[in-house]
């Protein structure tokens, strides 16, 4: 009963928990480290008024490091998650969550 109440409220979609691979995880974990400094950076930057085009620059660099980390667990996603959905026949839930991150990078 626990798993219908559950797709029920998520839209029909029933989302199964995972782990992360460890290489991907300590990867994305240590480049989000790089990000916080980098956030942490553009705030000092804003305290310090800097030219408004180099906190521009430092922010761009931040968003495009944190599309890196999306990258890497989209890969993950897909070659341990969607893999397994796949061989085990759950080949609609698989495509349906390919194409809803698909269709939310596009917007």
């Amino acid at each position: 009963m626990k798993r219908k109440e559950e797709k029920e409220r998520s839209g029909g979609a029933t989302h199964h928990h995972g782990r992360i691979g460890e290489r991907a995880k300590k990867s994305a974990l240590r480049r989000l480290t790089i990000i916080r400094g980098q956030v942490e950076g553009l705030a000092r930057m804003i305290e310090g008024e800097a030219y408004c085009i180099d906190i521009i620059a430092q922010s761009r660099a931040a968003r495009e490091a944190l599309k890196g980390v999306e990258d890497l667990i989209l890969q993950n996603h897909l070659e341990e998650h969607v893999s397994e959905q796949m061989r085990s026949g759950r080949i609609e839930q698989a495509t349906s969550e390919v194409l809803s991150i698909y269709r939310a990078a596009r917007k």
